[in-house]
């Protein structure tokens, strides 16, 4: 059976919803597939402690406001958000389903999944995120512990009372050592000293600098510098509080994992973009073929454009775009 619309959306995380909302709301024929068993993107897959960077009522989708929470909601709250969001604007969205192949057909495409289902469409709309694609680095060496990656981290049960080597200077690589300095013996590495972000930052600082950025871009002025000019960890409550005891402390990245001595060894080293179904058609995240847009995979494609609300004018200008060749306006 061959499914047809104007527009396939493959990817139902934030990205994916975000754009489908323009289409729709345009009166463009939209189908989303996604490959989770159900809403919530990469938000399913969370350790238990993530939360977001910013308060509720500033990490929106857009068209609807996220329900209220008592501080930074955690992903549960954002799954929760994602499945109400689907609901109220009817998106219609097949999962699971994993596409395993993109190609350019006339005028259009035509993707397959792994059953050999087929979609046609007009344009497609690449929203397959960054966390099927987690990346680890080649070192030399052999670790003979249990190796982790923070895509799949489980929370603290597991390393109590162990030995754990934590890799990253990011985000991810200080929270997750932060969490475990209460549970095991943490050897955090990174390449140089950490740079935290000042302590009063959080997700709102970040999504304005992005839109005074955006806004540059824009209109041809300079651009006043990417979010990591403040730094590349934000201070959250648990960092904080492990930073400022002396629990965490940052140790030089080692050179082969012979050196590595301990239990388990998570890299906290982030992801590539996702971009397999799609790879013959684009050039790193360019698309090489016309109605192909790529949406939300990060600071390549544009500031804030991998975040909840910073997605928004991206996902916008791809369903604008996309709706054109159908001869339908999103303004």
């Amino acid at each position: 059976m061959i499914q047809r619309c104007e527009v396939l959306v493959i990817g139902g995380g934030q990205a994916g919803l975000a754009t489908a909302f323009y289409l729709l709301r345009a009166g463009v024929s939209t189908i989303v597939v996604d490959n989770q068993e159900a809403p919530g993107g990469a938000w399913r897959h969370a350790w238990p402690s993530l939360t977001l960077f910013s308060p509720a009522n500033a990490s929106n989708l857009p068209g609807m406001m996220m329900p209220s929470y008592p501080g930074f909601p955690p992903a549960e709250h954002v799954v929760n958000y994602f499945s109400r969001y689907e609901q109220r604007y009817d998106i219609p969205v097949q999962r699971p389903v994993e596409i395993v192949t993109v190609t350019k057909l006339n005028d259009g495409f035509v993707a397959e999944d792994s059953e050999g289902k087929q979609w046609q469409s007009r344009s497609v709309v690449a929203a397959t995120g960054t966390w099927s694609a987690p990346f680890v680095p080649y070192y030399p060496g052999e670790f003979s512990g249990q190796q982790w990656h923070s895509a799949h981290y489980p929370g603290p049960e597991p390393f109590v009372g162990d030995r754990i080597a934590v890799v990253g200077g990011a985000n991810s690589g200080a929270q997750i050592a932060a969490e475990l300095t209460k549970v095991g013996d943490v050897t955090w590495y990174t390449q140089g000293e950490p740079r935290f972000m000042p302590d009063d930052v959080d997700g709102r600082v970040l999504f304005r600098r992005n839109r005074e950025r955006l806004r540059a871009m824009q209109s041809g002025e300079e651009d006043p510098g990417p979010e990591s000019a403040l730094g590349d960890i934000v201070v959250v409550d648990s960092v904080k509080e492990a930073r400022d005891s002396g629990e965490l402390q940052s140790h030089p990245m080692f050179s082969s994992l012979d050196e590595v001595d301990a239990d388990h060894l998570i890299w906290c080293t982030g992801f590539r973009p996702a971009v397999g179904p799609f790879r013959s058609l684009m050039h790193g995240l360019t698309p090489e073929v016309d109605g192909l847009f790529p949406v939300g995979y990060g600071e390549a494609l544009g500031p804030g454009s991998a975040t909840i609300t910073g997605v928004a004018p991206f996902a916008k200008e791809a369903a604008r775009k996309a709706a054109e060749r159908v001869g339908k306006t999103i303004r």
